[in-house]
């Protein structure tokens, strides 16, 4: 169990017609991060992508493949390395009730971004260490949803006793007045590395930095991120981004044309990664 005296999360159930994802400005701020190598240490896990897992390329961290380190760890402290922009809220809360109950000590450090579901697996850490230009953001759950009024009333519904948990975890951990913390997370806040310490959310701020990926992962990588940073930000949804990246990644043809009307930026984002690949 935590050394600390934190809530466990209920299963909630995901609501039909709905898409989780990460915001479109955490994956822009995901773009600018660096891009790291995962740690050698066995006890170590490394959070590097968006939380939960994607049907098209197999990418994603889900609580599988937490409980799957976990078991390989057994009763050992361990130390989780994250950066990223978040995803699934309800695979985060998997997550983090997974790590609630290893019987260790859990070290978390933020060696970028904690964004969104996954500032919500940081909360779990015994300590919370920030790495040096890290960031935290916290908002309330949010899903893609289709469907009529009765349809979206009904996940409105469904969503609100989520933000209620998430609201118990941020005060558990920070020790901050539950109607404070359902304001910061209706505001979406973001929290520098002192911020983030000043406020509780986390207990130091250190100067280390991420291991770099090799040159050709790095490059691979973060022109990934900013093609998908693009097309988030003109509203193109995670399933089809990934769909999209997959289809020009295997070369399928025609693939670019696949861009809906209106896409904005996409096509040149798209171009701008065939460049960078192919200088």
């Amino acid at each position: 169990m935590s050394l600390l005296d934190l809530p466990k999360v209920q299963n909630f159930a995901r609501p039909d017609g709905v898409q989780t994802d990460a915001p479109s400005d955490a994956l822009e701020r995901f773009a600018e991060m660096p891009v790291a190598a995962a740690a050698d240490d066995p006890n170590v896990i490394s959070i590097y992508d968006d939380i939960g897992y994607d049907y098209w390329d197999g990418s994603g961290f889900t609580a599988k493949r937490c409980a799957a380190a976990l078991r390989a760890i057994g009763n050992n402290p361990v130390t989780v390395e994250i950066n990223s922009p978040g995803g699934d809220v309800f695979e985060g809360l998997a997550i983090y009730n997974l790590l609630r109950e290893h019987p260790a000590k859990v070290t978390v450090k933020v060696m970028g971004l904690a964004a969104s579901a996954a500032s919500i697996i940081a909360m779990v850490g015994d300590e919370i260490v920030m790495g040096a230009g890290s960031f935290m953001m916290i908002h309330n759950a949010w899903v893609c949803a289709c469907g009529n009024q009765n349809d979206l009333r009904a996940v409105v519904e469904k969503l609100e006793p989520i933000d209620a948990a998430l609201a118990d975890i941020y005060a558990a951990r920070t020790g901050i007045d539950q109607d404070e913390i359902m304001s910061l997370l209706a505001a979406e806040t973001w929290l520098n590395a002192r911020d983030a310490v000043e406020q509780s959310f986390a207990n130091t701020v250190s100067d280390e930095r991420p291991i770099e990926a090799e040159a050709s992962d790095r490059t691979f990588v973060s022109a990934r991120r900013r093609v998908e940073a693009a097309m988030a930000s003109d509203g193109v949804t995670r399933s089809e981004r990934r769909r999209l990246m997959n289809d020009l990644s295997v070369g399928k043809p025609g693939a670019a044309n696949l861009a809906k009307p209106g896409a904005g930026d996409l096509l040149a984002g798209i171009r701008q990664c065939i460049e960078t690949l192919n200088p």
